[in-house]
């Protein structure tokens, strides 16, 4: 962010130098599920908190810790120190407790857990552009994520956490007047499937991804109470055809490659569609001044961490790209945060 006064000052400087400091907190605070028990007790004490957590650093220390979550805004305290008590807000107790169908901390987790250390080899990614995970050791990262269970449901947990939202929005916002069936191409633990089919009772919905994934997106439709209406199927997008649908979607797909797969797998949307259909690609779509948009921008580092090759793009990257492939018009349908919905019509 530019400094707007005419006196230097190191403030926003050492705010993003720093950064990391903060995001390890709330990442820890996560990890220890310290929201979800805040969720079932509703107040606790330092103490108690430091009892349950396991915590054998100083009391001091534990008071950093919560008073720091508390000043970034997700803890609320009432007295200081040891008689403080401690609770959630309204934020984090809707989408920081893991008992809610609302919580998004899969994708904390699995920044916790994984690209936490990877991030912390960016330079090395921008010197080579190659990636810096797991694929270090192997060419292919999907390939070891989807062979690992345990690496698979954090991998979906974290998919449906950062995408929730903007899946509630798209099945709010997005006119499906027109339309009766929809599939969602990765559509991992099948949550767009699930919303799109929860807001328009009309719509019948199919979540498409790898034969692993399949059995964790049926238990969350059963869960949700929709298998007569949202279904899955299996296989690969790249070797396969796209079964057809009047709406494609891909919730954070396209940006996983370069543009040559980019482009193919636009095509191959286009032909699932009839005409009129519509492919819906939602993902952090960078502002086309590139100023604005900070965490499409980082996003797309993190697909260079990720893949070496992926990247997020500009509504105007989408357009030559749809014009490339023959679909009619675009349109751009700003969903939750920076998260927006590209827009293709057959």
């Amino acid at each position: 962010m530019e400094n707007q006064t005419n006196q230097p000052s190191p403030e926003n400087i050492m705010k993003i130098g720093t950064g990391f400091w903060a995001s390890k907190i709330l990442l820890t605070a996560v990890s220890f599920q310290l929201f979800t028990k805040l969720a079932e007790k509703k107040t606790m004490k330092a103490k108690d908190i430091k009892d349950f957590l396991g915590l054998k650093c100083t009391d001091r220390n534990t008071y950093d810790f919560l008073d720091a979550l508390t000043a970034f805004g997700f803890l609320k305290r009432e007295g200081i120190l040891d008689t403080a008590i401690y609770s959630n807000t309204l934020d984090t107790d809707m989408f920081l407790d893991k008992n809610k169908p609302s919580y998004i901390g899969g994708i904390l987790e699995m920044m916790n857990n994984r690209l936490y250390t990877f991030w912390g080899n960016l330079g090395e990614g921008l010197l080579t552009g190659l990636p810096q995970n797991e694929a270090k050791k192997s060419e292919d990262f999907f390939g070891l994520i989807y062979q690992d269970p345990e690496k698979l449901k954090e991998f979906t947990s974290a998919m449906s956490g950062i995408q929730m939202g903007n899946f509630v929005a798209f099945s709010q916002k997005f006119d499906f007047k027109k339309y009766n069936t929809l599939i969602d191409v990765g559509g991992s633990a099948g949550l767009l499937s699930i919303m799109v089919a929860t807001h328009n009772p009309h719509m019948n919905c199919t979540s498409f991804d790898l034969p692993p994934v399949q059995p964790i997106a049926n238990t969350t439709i059963q869960q949700f109470g929709l298998s007569d209406r949202v279904k899955t199927a299996s296989g690969d997008f790249f070797t396969m055809p796209i079964p057809g649908a009047d709406i494609v979607v891909m919730g954070n797909i396209l940006h996983d490659w370069n543009e040559e797969n980019k482009i193919a797998l636009m095509r191959k949307a286009y032909d699932a569609l009839p005409v009129n259909g519509a492919f819906v690609a939602i993902e952090g779509i960078i502002d086309d001044e590139r100023k604005e948009n900070v965490f499409g921008m980082m996003m797309s580092l993190n697909m260079l961490i990720e893949t070496g090759t992926g990247f997020d793009y500009t509504f105007a990257d989408f357009n030559r790209w749809a014009n490339i492939v023959g679909f009619r018009t675009t349109t751009l349908l700003p969903l939750t945060g920076p998260s927006s919905a590209a827009i293709a019509y057959k």
